[in-house]
């Protein structure tokens, strides 16, 4: 999460995989409730959005990524935590260069010493039915 009033600038890369798509499942506090985005990180100053996505799939599931394709951007407004957040998303379609990735059922990784995270792969379906949130809701505009 980027400092309070600021824009945060963001690489996510969709993953996909015939029907289910490879997410990471968050939750907030506040609202006491569990939402789900595609993986990737901030873009660190004098670092393009690609090399951002690339470096935040290996720093957070040691995990390299081929047929990268630009998706598209799109700017995000939320609260989160019971804070305004912004953030501008430059957004990937991407796969795993290693099929070892799709055998998973879910996987648990550290963004930093404090936040564990689960990537899982979930069924389109169930976002779609509204069972489960994926964030931003523009990204099924990429489905």
């Amino acid at each position: 999460m980027g400092k309070h009033n600021e824009i945060r600038v963001i690489a996510l890369g969709l993953i996909q995989d015939e029907k289910r798509i490879f997410v990471s499942e968050g939750y907030d506090p506040v609202k006491q409730s569990k939402f789900y985005r595609a993986l990737g990180g901030g873009v660190d100053f004098g670092e393009t959005s690609i090399e951002a996505l690339k470096r935040e799939f290996q720093e957070e599931i040691q995990a390299d990524l081929t047929n990268i394709r630009y998706l598209g951007c799109i700017e995000n407004i939320f609260i989160y935590n019971g804070r305004k957040g912004h953030e501008v998303i430059q957004l990937y379609q991407c796969d795993f260069a290693d099929s070892k990735f799709y055998q998973l059922e879910s996987l648990v990784f550290s963004e930093s010493e404090h936040h564990q995270h689960t990537a899982l792969w979930i069924d389109i379906a169930r976002f779609q039915s509204s069972e489960l949130r994926l964030v931003p809701e523009e990204f099924f505009n990429y489905l």
